[in-house]
Formats: C-alpha cells, structure tokens, sequence
C-alpha cells in the first residue's frame, strides 16, 4: 500500500522530460533562453562549434539543435565538418540556447545571415534532422528534400544515422 501511494504521489507531481539533441532536462526547470552574438572560433564536426563573444572571455562549446551530423570517422564526417567550417568559420553568428547536453555543451540554435544553420546543413544534406519517434523531427522537411535530391550524404549508398554509428563504433569516442 505504501509503495502504491508513493508512485502515485511521484506520478502526479513529476516533471515532464525533453529529450533533444542527446539531452535530457526536465522542461519546468529549463532556464531562460540566452540568446547572443558571438564569433566562430573552431569547428569541431558537422554539428558541433566553439564561439567566442569577444572581451577576452573562453570560447562556449555549442551543439547545434534539432540535428545530428555524421562522426569524424564516420563516412562523410569529414565532409560535414569542412562545409559547416566553410559556411561559418571566423562569421559572426546569433545563437539561441535553453540547455546543456549530458557532455556540457550548450544546446542552441544558430544563425548566420539571419539563416538557422541547423536546416541549412540539413537542406544541403550534412546532417539528419533529428527524428523521435514517428516524427523527421524540427528539420523533416529539409531531410526529405535533401534525400530526394540527392545532396550530401545523400549522393550515393545508404547512409547510416550517427545514433545508429555511435551504438556500433567506439571510434567517436577517442
């Protein structure tokens, strides 16, 4: 009776979880959103940058949201990073974050030109939308135009999602 009434008092008072971008938070203790400019110092891979604001103060590590990227040492990886670096390496940028990932990272759409950098590397095939469950998720519509024209990673083969390469591979780990 008692291990029935607290998972009764834990169902009705739990926070509701987000899951986005290898991250999990509970959605009523998200902190506001930060929203700054900054300039792009490095790039790391397909989806993940470093920015400075300038001031002398350190680079923020920062995962784009609602997209995934291939590995390095996955097929196309390299390819991913070279593009994401041409389009916005030492360009100022706008970046909009509510979270940090599991490995510290702040989670956050960016901008370059006004353009979401996010369904931009999608739209040209550089990364996956990120997909839950039965949705393509906040970038379907660019996975699918990419797919179908053929862009990218989508040129030739069957290209494996990172979530799938990560599960297989400890390559991306070193």
């Amino acid at each position: 009776m008692l291990i029935i009434a607290a998972l009764v008092l834990f169902h009705g008072t739990a926070e509701a979880w987000t899951h986005s971008d290898h991250t999990a938070y509970r959605t009523s203790k998200r902190p506001p959103s930060r929203a700054f400019t900054a300039v792009v110092t490095h790039v790391t891979d397909g989806d993940t940058l470093w920015v400075s604001k300038g001031n002398g103060e350190q680079a923020i590590d920062v995962r784009l949201q609602g997209i995934d990227a291939p590995e390095i040492c996955q097929d196309y990886g390299k390819s991913a990073q070279a593009a994401l670096a041409r389009r916005v390496l030492h360009q100022t940028v706008s970046v909009t974050s509510k979270a940090r990932d599991k490995y510290g990272r702040m989670v956050a759409k960016v901008s370059v030109g006004g353009e979401d950098l996010g369904a931009w590397l999608v739209a040209n095939g550089h990364a996956w939308s990120n997909h839950y469950h039965q949705s393509l998720g906040t970038y379907g519509q660019q996975e699918t135009a990419a797919k179908q024209a053929g862009r990218g990673l989508w040129a030739g083969g069957y290209p494996v999602e990172p979530k799938l390469f990560r599960k297989r591979t400890k390559c991306h780990k070193s």
